[in-house]
């Protein structure tokens, strides 16, 4: 299952998913979008379930994987890619502002995760890899309550992993720069297009964690934009 799966990140992930024949759940509020994406994973051959929601919403997460429960039963993977920013001066946040962002970005993906581990107890290969953001270890100008919100994924996760380590499931987070999404397009229109980590590069970082299934295990990966500042 992938939040965020309209376009971006979650329609590169659910289309490499149906290439390897793994049925798939989008969710989002567009469900143009939401439809756009499924025409993509059914030309692979695999099921796809659209779940039109809205993260805000706090009874979303129970609604979500009750609708993942009715269509397929079981849940092996779950991608909390989601994510929502605003660029503003610190003085200038309202509280509306800030709720949202933690609504969207922290408090959605805790419960929907709270809600999908049942379900993932039972899985014979249980991962969840959360979609981070650099600004869940740095911090940015203009961005205070977006990096607030990353910074409350980051801690709540790195808790999950270590709750969750002896039932077997796979606790992972990406940190990702500026990636060519649109969301970065309206945050960082000085950042070239051509210099965005692209999203079928983040796609494939999920790849090699989810393949990895012995021995070795990756919590966090830090992705920066090549052009940019080496180990910061």
């Amino acid at each position: 299952m992938i939040t965020g799966g309209s376009r971006g990140i979650g329609r590169e992930l659910a289309s490499r998913f149906s290439q390897e024949g793994i049925h798939v759940a989008i969710v989002g509020r567009d469900e143009k979008e939401l439809k756009n994406t499924a025409d993509v994973v059914k030309k692979n051959g695999t099921d796809v379930l659209i779940i039109k929601a809205d993260l805000k919403d706090k009874n979303s997460p129970a609604n979500i994987i009750s609708e993942v429960i009715k269509k397929f039963g079981s849940l092996d993977i779950l991608i909390n890619n989601a994510g929502f920013a605003i660029n503003k001066p610190f003085e200038k946040h309202t509280p509306d502002e800030w709720d949202d962002l933690i609504a969207i970005n922290s408090r959605a993906p805790f419960f929907i995760t709270q809600a999908a581990l049942p379900l993932l107890k039972k899985s014979s290969v249980p991962a969840v890899i959360n979609i981070s953001s650099a600004v869940g270890r740095l911090g940015y100008p203009d961005q205070a309550a977006y990096t607030a919100s990353k910074h409350a994924l980051m801690g709540w996760t790195k808790s999950l992993a270590k709750e969750v380590q002896k039932d077997g499931i796979r606790v992972h987070v990406i940190a990702p720069g500026g990636v060519a999404t649109d969301m970065i397009a309206k945050m960082r229109p000085d950042i070239k297009k051509e210099d965005l980590i692209q999203t079928k590069e983040i796609a494939d970082i999920v790849m090699m964690l989810l393949s990895m299934k012995g021995n070795a295990m990756i919590d966090e990966i830090n992705v920066r934009r090549f052009t940019a500042a080496p180990w910061q």
